[in-house]
């Protein structure tokens, strides 16, 4: 028997250890020896083994939509590359990556656009996530440098989550929280977001702010530090510049535009400034904003003006939300970098980077940034693009004009491990990669820990490597400095390139592993940086000082908050994000029932008085409609989000649900200083969408509805869908053929036209094939149970009921994905005693594999006991 492949997962930045699964459809483990996780698993990474088979890959390269050899493809993209520099200039192409990427790829990447080719125009989606946090990092440390590590989360008395859903975007390090929270009962948490989420579960105080009210908090925070005496003069006058303007400025601010009241405010400075070991985490509600790069040196500011960063337990904690967001920013992944945080303003790391290439040039000015970038290829600028392993299509605000503007430029290439995507459907040429579990090489987690990921799995037809891609591109357009001999290659050089950032006093040093040889990188054990030739690796960064900026001090900024904007036409604030069990586009995670059973379908969470005034019911279908464009999804009324606010997931793309594109209605407003786009700030108004009937199906086979509305997930034994239309049907039973893509099998119908109900049942060969419930009102249908009839000897009739008999209990909606634990299940547990998430967990299993649905479980209990006690 084999040993067992210690790799990655390839979802979020918390950089958890897996133990592989030694086929697809196996079972992965958390790696007990991985520092990240130290054996956690989310319910997305427990999933893995069900995400690894070739069900929709992309195996061969592929020009005009037909296969073709690699020779063809290769030369054909390097020849239009090559032609567009030679007619137009190095600008006039671009290429566009993604954090799913390894290092080695980003390296490769990076090498070729800026050092061969001579532009710029590299960026990645990266900048739709940690942008901000970048430019923060550097106006304040001189270098994007992230202090701390995980453990400073573990070991502070005050946890400060801000534009966080650590529980369900991060969620291993929520449970590390948690566990840490329930050893040490005086450890405190707040949660500073708009919105209330499972993550405001755990907090002690949750401070539910306006949104962009950050800046105006945290000024608060900083004119408050220097009333109550709580400035560390020392460590200020030693290793920072920049206090005075920047108390001025937060003097000059008005704390309640934070959208929090006087006692609020209190809670939040008392808290803060009595602790002295106090960590304040932020991400994409910070990151994602028209003002994120201000937020973020707000945030900065108060741990400056206090000294309370780099020691134990304390400092600021950017969490990147993609598994190598970090490793990215490391070999210059944005449009504005350099490779080893070198500044590509500066002509001496130009030259220095050139001269250890030995390129023939150097990029000598920032390239376009994500939006810029695709704005750039709608106005005719760009004649060349390559997108490589994202999907901006549906990731980008204003995501339809980001396609039409991909199908303006001349050539289009994308490379990726599926074929059917949003923006591949775009592009002249693809071209397949190897993915988790085929593909070598590493990544950077939050914590800058470097991990390998490792393959334990062929690589499937004609996949190859992404950086052994863009090696044979860059040979045939020419250039020198690709002949790699496999991915260990490309990190070796790598590791010695970081001798530039340390020799010009920068922050990121790997010169210990630049000898590396083949074996001895395939056993790299999970390692922070800076890794130097001598002295111990890892630590923490500026307790002592040690800034980055050319006289070795820290700045603070002086931050103006944004003045509240409002919009009459668009009265409402389109908050945009993820859900716990999906990632990005769901190429993924769609795959797997598992993930898709606890949110199926595009949801908008409406506030009820918000949803009483628009006429809008619960379980409704709304229009949420911008100046750029309209997402139609299902409506969730809830006190979770503010009045005057929305919140819309991000995932569903024209594979699953192409009237809910969450982006298309998000505009293209973006950071000055970063250049990232404000997921979260745009503004919009919401309708009723009036459907003349409602539908719910289920099927054997793949669904592809095309109708008003409709949204499609996997489920035990196949399909389901969710849909509407503007026509009543006059033959049910060819409508529930033509959406369950069933032309054979016998046909049950029920119809009741007075009602307006209509269900029908194909059974084929004495199993249920496929099952259709329509109605004039959104349909009330026990969903899990009718999914889990597919396949049964369940009569037609029996089926149709749509709910359980009384032999068989209905359990719900899922709400634990991991053991499919159900909401009745869980309801009827705890009417039966189980009044605590742990004897929940014991009765039920829910929330015993990666407590990701524990925040839901407490909430369940909580209803429960209120309920009782009303009673």
């Amino acid at each position: 028997m084999t040993a067992p492949t210690c790799t990655t997962c390839p979802y979020c930045g918390v950089g958890c250890g897996v133990i592989a699964p030694q086929a697809a459809g196996g079972a992965v483990a958390g790696d007990l020896a991985h520092p990240a996780n130290f054996g956690r698993l989310c319910s997305k990474g427990s999933a893995l083994g069900e995400t690894l088979d070739l069900e929709g890959r992309l195996l061969a390269p592929q020009i005009a939509g037909r296969d073709a050899s690699w020779e063809e493809a290769l030369d054909l993209v390097a020849g239009k590359f090559a032609q567009a520099v030679a007619d137009h200039g190095p600008d006039s192409v671009a290429l566009y990556v993604s954090g799913q990427l390894l290092t080695e790829d980003y390296y490769v990447a990076n090498k070729l656009m800026k050092g061969y080719i001579g532009s710029a125009n590299i960026d990645t989606n990266s900048r739709l996530c940690m942008a901000s946090s970048v430019a923060g990092h550097k106006r304040a440390f001189g270098t994007d440098t992230v202090p701390g590590t995980y453990e400073d989360l573990e070991e502070a008395d005050l946890l400060v989550l801000v534009g966080s859903n650590l529980a369900w975007c991060h969620p291993v390090l929520f449970q590390r929280v948690a566990a840490a929270k329930a050893a040490r009962p005086g450890m405190k948490v707040i949660n500073i977001d708009p919105r209330r989420t499972a993550t405001s579960d755990l907090a002690d105080l949750h401070l539910a702010i306006r949104p962009d009210g950050d800046a105006a908090l945290f000024n608060s925070l900083l004119a408050e530090i220097a009333d109550r005496g709580a400035v560390n003069e020392a460590y200020v006058a030693a290793h920072v510049n920049g206090f005075d303007a920047a108390l001025t400025a937060a003097r000059a601010s008005d704390p309640f535009d934070s959208g929090l009241t006087a006692d609020e405010l209190k809670a939040f400075h008392d808290l803060w400034i009595g602790s002295e070991k106090v960590v304040t985490v932020y991400s994409q509600g910070v990151n994602q904003s028209a003002c994120g790069t201000d937020k973020v040196n707000a945030i900065l500011n108060c741990h400056l003006a206090t000294g309370r960063i780099g020691r134990p337990g304390m400092g600021p904690y950017s969490v990147t939300g993609q598994p190598n967001a970090m490793g990215g920013r490391e070999v210059g992944g944005l449009a504005n970098m350099l490779a080893n945080h070198l500044d590509l303003e500066n002509a001496d790391h130009r030259a220095a980077l050139q001269g250890f290439w030995q390129s023939p040039t150097m990029a000598a000015k920032p390239g376009l940034k994500a939006v810029d970038l695709f704005r750039a290829c709608a106005d005719g600028k760009i004649k060349a693009l390559w997108v490589i392993s994202t999907n901006p299509a549906v990731s980008l605000p204003e995501a339809d004009a980001v396609a039409e503007a991909i199908r303006t430029v001349p050539f289009t290439v994308a490379t990726d491990i599926i074929e059917v995507t949003d923006t591949n459907a775009c592009c002249d040429v693809l071209l397949p990669a190897t993915g988790w579990g085929e593909k070598s090489g590493t990544v950077t987690n939050s914590e800058r820990r470097i991990s390998r990921q490792r393959p334990f799995l062929p690589a499937p037809g004609a996949a190859r490597p992404d950086w052994a891609i863009l090696c044979d591109v860059a040979k045939r357009m020419g250039f020198e400095g690709f002949d790699f001999a496999d991915e260990s290659a490309v990190f070796a050089e790598y590791a010695a390139s970081t001798a530039l950032a340390r020799d010009f006093g920068k922050d990121l040093d790997l010169t210990g592993l630049a000898g590396l040889n083949k074996a001895e990188y395939d056993a790299l054990a999970p390692v922070q940086w800076p890794v130097p030739e001598t002295g111990a690796p890892g630590g923490r960064f500026f307790a002592e000082g040690g800034f980055y900026h050319a006289d070795g001090k820290a700045k603070m900024l002086p931050i103006t908050p944004p003045a509240l904007a409002e919009d009459e036409a668009y009265p409402f604030r389109l908050n945009t994000g993820r859900i716990r069990d999906q990632w990005h586009t769901m190429t993924r995670t769609g795959k797997t029932a598992r993930l898709s059973s606890h949110l199926a379908e595009p949801f908008a969470e409406i506030h009820p008085e918000d949803a009483i005034a628009n006429g809008i019911h619960d379980a409704d279908l709304v229009e949420v409609t911008s100046p750029t464009g309209t997402a139609r999804v299902r409506a969730l009324l809830t006190t979770r989000v503010q009045r005057g606010a929305i919140f819309l997931p991000m995932h569903w793309t024209a594979s699953f649900s192409a009237p809910g594109k969450a982006n298309t209605a998000v505009a293209g407003v973006t950071d000055p200083v970063s250049g990232q786009p404000a997921l979260k700030g745009s503004h919009a108004r919401i309708a009723r969408f009036a459907a003349a009937w409602y539908g719910f199906a289920v099927s054997v086979n793949q669904m592809q509805p095309n109708r008003p509305y409709w949204a499609v997930a996997r489920c035990a034994g196949g399909w389901r869908a969710e849909v509407a239309g503007l026509k009543t049907p006059a033959d049910w039973e060819a409508e529930a053929r033509s959406l369950l893509g069933l032309t054979g099998g016998t046909a049950t119908l029920l119809e009741d036209p007075a009602t307006g109900t209509a269900r029908v049942a194909i059974e084929d060969k004495g199993r249920i094939t496929g099952l259709f419930f329509a109605a004039r009102q959104p349909v009330a249908v026990a969903r899990s149970h009718a999914a889990r009839l597919l396949g049964s000897e369940t009569s037609p009739l029996k089926a149709l009921a749509g709910r359980t008999g009384s032999d068989r209990p209905d359990p719900g909606a899922t709400v634990c994905s991991c053991f499919e634990v159900g909401i009745n299940t869980l309801k009827l547990a705890i009417q039966d005693g189980a009044t605590t998430v742990a004897s929940l967990g014991e009765r039920t299993c829910a929330g015993t594999n990666c407590g990701s649905c524990k925040p839901e479980l407490q909430a369940l209990i909580d209803a429960g006991l209120q309920k009782v006690a009303a009673e």
